[in-house]
């Protein structure tokens, strides 16, 4: 199945929105008109870098002066992460030494979420003390060097490995702010899915590194206290309910196989209590950030999931869901609203940070994985052209 069968422009506009927003060094900015998005994540960086590399497989671009821009993109990226990482060796041993001494960390020493586009800290106040990115970024730059077989690793790229996968392996318990960044006093399963790809990644990378130990009391941990009384992957530790990031424990993170049953329990109550009917899907039932709109990131990953598990139909109405929720330029949201969960908070975000984010670079990440993997299944339909709706 060949790309040639789908109409492309909008995979060529998130493409295109990709480039363009990726700064010199090798950041990607989340949102470049948003104030508080205008900074690299490992995590969103992470799912853009592994678009960037499927997409180039499907259609390789010249974007500033590169043949291959899309595969020069992600290994870019891959660059700016070892560099940030490696500035901060030494609050990263600072953090391991605690950790495996059962005393509590100084944050500062910490890898902080976000970093502007030279590698510098952003501005205080961001609850910064993620461990979910990371781990994401160890098993992109996997993906990477699996699909170029840049072995033996730079050594710079090794020593970042090594100090990431030492410095998960010793603080996976501590709690810590999610993927949304919320709740910093929990433990996340979906942060616990990402370490444990991330070290299995991290594996993959450097032979003779010796993850197993680690990743599996990860996931006996999991499997012992993440469940809900239902049985499927809790938002934290504790809690009666599901987030939709829990998709990554299967996709892309593999702590659990798509078709595992606790997964299919997961998604099954995803769709029940996150997924809005004819729309996207939001984030958990708390949300009031935009007064919790449904997520098009979300839905595209719903969709990747679905896919993986070779249930066509449902992927191909949340993808076309996802295309129409292009403005005319061909940009895509982080959220729509309406549906919302709490409508009474959407115009104090507003007031405070101004509209939605759009584009968001995940998100056009997200509809770039989807395409890629959805062309590689049989029978895919025709895409859309949002100028065409």
């Amino acid at each position: 199945m060949t790309i040639s069968r789908f109409s492309d422009t909008l995979i060529a506009r998130s493409r295109q929105v990709i480039l363009t927003h990726q700064q010199p060094g090798g950041a990607y900015l989340a949102g470049p008109f948003m104030p508080d998005y205008q900074f690299s994540w490992f995590r969103d960086g992470a799912f853009i870098a592994y678009a960037m590399m499927l997409d180039g497989e499907i259609a390789p671009v010249q974007h500033g002066g590169s043949m291959a821009a899309q595969w020069e993109s992600a290994q870019s990226f891959h660059d700016w992460c070892v560099r940030v990482i490696l500035r901060r060796a030494d609050g990263l041993e600072r953090c391991i030494a605690r950790a495996e001494a059962g005393q509590p960390i100084d944050p500062r020493d910490a890898l902080n979420a976000r970093y502007d586009a030279q590698g510098d800290d952003g501005p205080d106040g961001w609850p910064e003390f993620q461990l979910d990115g990371p781990g994401a970024w160890l098993w992109s730059l996997s993906a990477f060097v699996d699909r170029f077989r840049l072995r033996p690793l730079p050594l710079e790229w090794e020593r970042a490995v090594r100090l990431v996968a030492r410095y998960l392996a010793a603080l996976w318990r501590l709690p810590c702010y999610d993927c949304w960044e919320e709740l910093p006093d929990d433990v996340h399963i979906s942060t616990l899915a990402a370490i444990y790809g991330g070290l299995r990644a991290a594996e993959r990378l450097v032979p003779g590194l010796d993850c197993s130990t680690t990743a599996q009391a990860i996931r006996a941990f999991v499997l012992e206290r993440g469940l809900t009384p239902g049985g499927e992957l809790a938002k934290s530790v504790g809690r009666d309910a599901v987030d939709a990031n829990l998709i990554a424990a299967a996709v892309p993170f593999g702590l659990l196989a798509p078709d595992d049953p606790i997964m299919v329990r997961t998604i099954e109550r995803i769709e029940r209590d996150l997924h809005a009917p004819g729309s996207g899907v939001h984030r958990h039932l708390d949300d009031v950030y935009y007064g919790g709109g449904a997520w098009v990131l979300l839905a595209l990953w719903l969709a990747w999931y679905y896919i993986e598990r070779g249930d066509l139909a449902p992927a191909e109405a949340l993808i076309a869901w996802s295309e129409r929720q292009a403005d005319a330029e061909g940009n895509l949201p982080e959220q729509v609203v309406p549906p919302m969960l709490a409508p009474e908070h959407y115009l104090a975000w507003v007031e405070q940070r101004g509209p939605i984010a759009q584009p968001l670079l995940w998100t056009h990440a997200k509809y770039l994985i989807a395409r890629a993997v959805l062309a590689r299944s049989p029978s895919p339909r025709a895409c859309i052209d949002w100028r065409e709706r």
